[in-house]
């Protein structure tokens, strides 16, 4: 069995048998994918818990990143081959699926790639060595100003390197521009026009994103990130807090 669900901003609840009942039958052969915000904020005691406590679950949790996640710890795990392509295993059975990556899970094939753009930083991000540093954090504070603050709570690793982006074209190609499923953290510009109303603007992740959903055959396109539970153009899935099964 296969489920998917939305960014869970290190709030992992959702996963236990009250509000997961259907885990009751499920092994570690099975898993649930979570389409970026896994909320992965390092080697913290509170963090540490939460992934030994999923690890206890009868399942396999699967988790792409999204723009919350502590990009600085992630760096310091090793990556390893699984099922086709590269990931970095965070505990036991708590597996963060990379960029640009094809999977062969429940036979199924499945490109991954994590990221995005922060729409909370409109009054800019902040820097710690900055000398103005607790002047500027204090006047953002007083007018209520959308910021955040480097290596504290964003990273400009939330957005794919050109690397990134190329391997995954590689990876693409290799597969005959051709898989069942897409998981991603944002949208494709075109689907983030539409649910947003033009709120949200493009970006070269998203006008990526685009590109593959004209040039690539799939079934399926899950994404998080917009905090809601849609289905766009039928093939397109916001997920927020839903757990869906889709084998």
């Amino acid at each position: 069995m296969i489920f998917i669900t939305g960014d869970c901003h290190a709030r992992y609840e959702r996963f236990g048998q009250k509000n997961f009942p259907e885990q009751r039958t499920m092994t570690k052969e099975d898993c649930v994918i979570v389409c970026g915000d896994f909320g992965y904020l390092g080697r913290t005691k509170e963090q540490d818990y939460w992934i030994r406590w999923l690890d206890e679950r009868p399942f396999t949790t699967l988790w792409v990143d999204g723009n919350h996640e502590n990009f600085d710890a992630l760096k310091c795990y090793e990556t390893a081959d699984w099922h086709g392509g590269k990931v970095q295993f965070i505990g036991r059975s708590v597996i963060h699926l990379m960029r640009g990556q094809i999977y062969e899970i429940g036979g199924r094939k499945w490109f991954t790639f994590g990221g995005a753009q922060s729409h909370d930083i409109e009054d800019g991000i902040l820097d710690p060595t900055d000398p103005m540093y607790q002047r500027k954090k204090q006047r953002l504070n007083r007018m209520g100003g959308l910021y955040r603050t480097r290596h504290v709570d964003w990273w400009e690793e939330e957005m794919p390197s050109e690397e990134e982006m190329e391997e995954g074209l590689g990876n693409l190609e290799a597969a005959g521009n051709a898989v069942d499923y897409i998981v991603t953290h944002c949208a494709p510009t075109g689907i983030q026009s539409l649910l947003s109303d033009g709120e949200y603007r493009p970006d070269r992740l998203t006008d990526y994103f685009e590109k593959l959903s004209q040039n690539v055959r799939f079934r399926n396109w899950f994404f998080g990130h917009y905090h809601d539970n849609r289905v766009i153009e039928k093939r397109f899935a916001l997920l927020y807090e839903q757990i869906v099964r889709i084998l």
